[in-house]
């Protein structure tokens, strides 16, 4: 089982730097970061405060590691043409000596489509747009030239060199959708999805039905999954936390708690945790040390 964190994008580039380095050296295996310009909002109001841009934090931090995976979670394919973001990523790949994943997504935010005029489009031309992209990216990453002619993007005769170090270079989608999971079972080598043991593992069984319908082994595609974590020991704060946070994006518990929930993970056939930061501390310092112990006291045994 592999284990990753998920940094906010609101913290310091200093802290951000400090902390990766320091889960690098006690031997984490990727960072995870969101790609988004803003926090979201319900009710799709723009909202102010720091957010640092995905691709220049990850290609910072691929100069400054050596060992863990660097990957977006993920980039919206509405907001970024697919020629960019191949570029982008072939480039981040050989900065990191074969480190990179491109995370995609179709896109969702309200209001950051919305501040900054970007068109979001409904769900099927989201999902059209979508797969013209993650076709071009996939082709554009291994061919010497392409050319694509869709609705929503046309190429011709272009190249993307250099080519990334890893060869194919990892595509994951982020969804749970059942016709984006298709794509999914075509085109990526990863996949990732939110939830809880059992809500997670129900969309892995979508996505199992759609390797099916493609003639994709799912045992070939690497499954992430995150939640919010809440290490703590007081009983009676866990059943605080699990009367305030939804059931099936929040994990909570002391460390066999938490061993436990790894497990189960493990048993619904997911092979990396990714652990988001959000909620493991309110300094640097807690979130420092609430990761290592984490990963001393629950990851460890099943590494």
């Amino acid at each position: 089982m592999k284990f990753s964190v998920w940094p906010n994008s609101s913290r310091p580039w200093n802290e951000v730097k400090s902390l990766v380095t320091k889960l690098e050296q006690q031997g984490w295996d990727g960072i995870w970061y969101a790609d988004h310009y803003m926090p979201n909002t319900d009710d799709g109001a723009t909202v102010g405060g720091d957010f640092h841009e995905c691709f220049t934090v990850l290609t910072a931090l691929a100069a400054v590691t050596s060992t863990v995976r660097l990957g977006s979670l993920v980039a919206p394919t509405t907001v970024h043409h697919p020629a960019v973001l191949a570029n982008r990523a072939a480039t981040i790949d050989r900065v990191s000596s074969g480190r990179f994943v491109l995370g995609l997504g179709a896109g969702w935010q309200v209001n950051e489509h919305r501040a900054y005029g970007i068109e979001l489009f409904d769900n099927k031309n989201r999902v059209d747009r979508f797969e013209e992209a993650i076709e071009i990216i996939a082709r554009l990453l291994s061919e010497e030239r392409v050319t694509f002619a869709g609705r929503h993007f046309s190429i011709t005769d272009a190249p993307c060199e250099p080519k990334p170090v890893q060869s194919p270079l990892p595509l994951l989608v982020g969804t749970g959708g059942p016709r984006m999971l298709r794509l999914t079972a075509r085109w990526a080598s990863e996949w990732n999805t939110w939830g809880s043991p059992e809500s997670a593992g129900a969309v892995l069984k979508k996505l199992e039905q759609a390797c099916d319908s493609v003639g994709r082994d799912p045992a070939s595609i690497h499954k992430t999954v995150q939640a919010l974590v809440f290490l703590v020991e007081d009983d009676k704060k866990a059943e605080e936390l699990r009367a305030l946070m939804p059931a099936d994006r929040a994990v909570i518990g002391n460390v066999g708690e938490m061993q436990d929930v790894v497990n189960r993970y493990r048993e619904a056939g997911f092979d990396e945790v990714c652990v988001p930061d959000f909620t493991v501390g309110n300094t640097a310092e807690e979130r420092s040390n609430t990761l290592a112990r984490y990963f001393d006291e629950v990851a460890a045994p099943f590494r």
